[in-house]
């Protein structure tokens, strides 16, 4: 094979560190990992004590969803900042803002101050979240992704779990307010090994670096809009009234708006490739869908628990615990499958296996015993395994270094706005059907039933003014209102499964730069040819799934770009016993278009 004499264009060297190199910056993100983590969930079981001191019942709500809605809107500019200024700077930066927030939680003298505090650290929390994995897949070659990501689930799963148990331990024998406290030491301890440990390679720009505040604004305003008339509305207001409808208008204003800014912005927050290659755009949907399905297990299951089956919080929070057990585990091992049927078949086979599950919750007998739930989530669990982190290993390995950060803020960020309209969603559902169940009721049991959700869970936990009759009904009815959930859930499953069935590639392309991934996997040597990237370039290679190979693409005289496309042996003409499968391709030079030199060892594409 000829070798192309134009040496690439200048990049980013990101060779990985040895293992004992990587070890203290990988416990430093799984630190941070777990402040994001912990955040979620250890401030649920304190509310009590919280509101008991601070007051502000009606308004508590907004303790989570002001961090949810910080943490999405902010995710899309910190990936851009990542992959303008590098992942140290961002990570560091964001550590300081989730700890300067913590420091304010604990310090807040009312229900108001709390939340906006909550909001501050909900902007730390955005950039721990997408920086993090985008910094794990630049330490780690491909081959090895999967175990640092896996440790990442882990750190999570481990969190959602203990995360209600140490709330309420400091809560009930301490104060609330170590709630925030405790995080400070642990911020501190990874800030230093982030410092002193991450070295990033030596960047070269031409220019100053430009920032699309306007378009960040953009963001800011139609993702925080759309977040609280998702939040509120049903809520706070119907969802006819005019609030609901005043948001709803504003965010389209707002999001048009945005659009109109990012088309015309040298350095877009949302760049149009996001949307344009078909690997992201795929993965995107199929993310948000995935939020959407995640809302039946992670809402509605502690609520049935205890309701149907009668289960104490405890025990209610180790029947959703299953699912988070198996789904690291899954992660673990999900590199055995994708390595030999590829990402996307990877994929597909966990959000079919899930479609199946989340459909079959239903079938459950009434009132059934804890072990039958638990046991769903256990395989759901890890379905959602197989599903997840093959996705964004694949997008990961899809972009250069210099796209990384993007294009992983831009699948978490639909997966966030995914979790958002299915609470929204969902809860519209339960309730819908629970009043369609009391409106149907018995006369004799009807005068004194409860009329939404969470007023039933209520009556159900102290059912003494209920009679014995009245306490199965409405057993009943939130066993319908779950189930119907449930199967909304299996519908979102569904549109995530045909988001990859037709829309993904039917293999995906994987970069690499410097000393390329795709040549230590595949122990070959290829060409680096050039491509232009004008029209529809963006994705070529990806869609349709016309063989595997590595090309070389100059993007603007400024980029070199190498793709290796990963799936079955089959495919590629090549087979490599289990690793992704790679096969040098070379492609046609920059100014000929049709010079037409053959592809190597492999048959034509169509």
């Amino acid at each position: 094979m000829d070798a192309d004499p134009r040496p690439p264009a200048p990049q980013p060297q990101t060779g990985t560190p040895t293992p004992r190199g990587r070890r203290p910056v990988a416990a430093a993100l799984m630190l941070g990992m777990a402040l994001a983590a912990l955040d979620s969930t250890i401030i649920s079981t304190a509310v009590p004590q919280i509101v008991g001191d601070l007051g502000g019942f009606s308004v508590f709500s907004w303790l989570f969803s002001g961090y949810l809605l910080a943490v999405t809107v902010s995710l899309p500019l910190y990936g851009k900042l990542s992959d303008t200024f590098g992942r140290k700077p961002v990570l560091l930066a964001g550590i300081v803002v989730f700890l300067i927030g913590s420091l304010l939680c604990a310090g807040a003298w009312n229900m108001g101050t709390l939340i906006a505090s909550r909001i501050v650290q909900g902007l730390g929390g955005g950039a721990l979240q997408g920086t993090i994995q985008v910094i794990a897949a630049d330490l780690y070659p491909l081959k090895e992704r999967p175990k640092i990501q896996a440790r990442l689930s882990s750190v999570w799963a481990l969190s959602s779990v203990a995360g209600p148990a140490i709330g309420g331990v400091l809560a009930g024998y301490a104060d609330w307010r170590w709630i925030f406290l405790i995080n400070l030491p642990v911020g501190a301890l990874a800030l230093v090994l982030i410092a002193r440990h991450l070295h990033e390679p030596r960047r070269h720009r031409n220019g100053r670096p430009r920032i699309d505040w306007a378009g960040a604004l953009g963001v800011f305003l139609s993702g925080g809009l759309l977040l609280t008339a998702l939040v509120q509305g049903g809520v706070a207001w119907s969802w006819l009234s005019a609030p609901s409808l005043a948001l709803l208008g504003a965010t389209a204003v707002c999001a048009a708006a945005t659009v109109w800014i990012e088309r015309r912005a040298a350095e877009p927050i949302i760049p149009g490739w996001v949307w344009r290659r078909r690997t992201i755009s795929a993965v995107n949907l199929a993310f948000g869908a995935l939020g959407l399905l995640m809302i039946a297990p992670t809402v509605f299951l502690p609520t049935y628990a205890q309701s149907v089956l009668g289960l104490g919080p405890i025990p209610a929070g180790f029947v959703l615990s299953t699912m988070t057990l198996s789904w690291p585990i899954a992660a673990a091992l999900s590199s055995r499958v994708y390595n030999r049927v590829g990402f996307r078949r990877c994929a597909i086979t966990g959000m079919t296996a899930a479609t199946l599950i989340l459909a079959a919750f239903p079938l459950l007998p009434y009132p059934g015993a804890a072990w039958q739930p638990a046991l769903i989530m256990l395989l759901l669990g890890g379905a959602l395994g197989l599903f997840q982190l093959p996705l964004i290993i694949g997008v990961q390995s899809s972009v250069p270094w210099a796209e990384r950060g993007t294009a992983t803020a831009s699948i978490l960020f639909c997966r966030q706005v995914g979790q958002s309209v299915g609470a929204a969603l969902f809860g519209a559902v339960a309730n819908a059907t629970l009043a369609s169940r009391l409106a149907d009721a018995p006369d004799a049991i009807r005068p004194g039933l409860p009329d939404d959700l969470d007023s039933v869970s209520r009556a159900l936990e102290h059912p003494g003014a209920l009679s014995d009759r009245a306490a199965d009904y409405l057993r009943r009815a939130v066993d319908t209102a779950v189930d119907h959930v449930y199967l909304g859930a299996a519908t979102a499953a569904l549109l995530a499964l045909l988001a990859l069935v037709f829309l993904a590639p039917r293999r995906f392309p994987v970069h690499a730069e410097g000393e390329t991934e795709a040549r230590a996997e595949a122990g070959d040597e290829s060409e680096a040819g050039d491509e232009s990237e004008a029209g529809a370039g963006d994705e070529t290679g990806a869609g349709g799934g016309a063989g595997g190979g590595t090309r070389a693409r100059a993007e603007g005289g400024a980029k070199a770009r190498t793709e290796t496309e990963t799936g079955t042996g089959t495919d590629a003409g090549t087979e490599t016993d289990g690793r992704a499968d790679t096969a040098p391709l070379t492609t046609p030079e920059a100014g000929g278009a049709g010079s037409g030199r053959p592809e190597t060892g492999q048959r034509p594409r169509p």
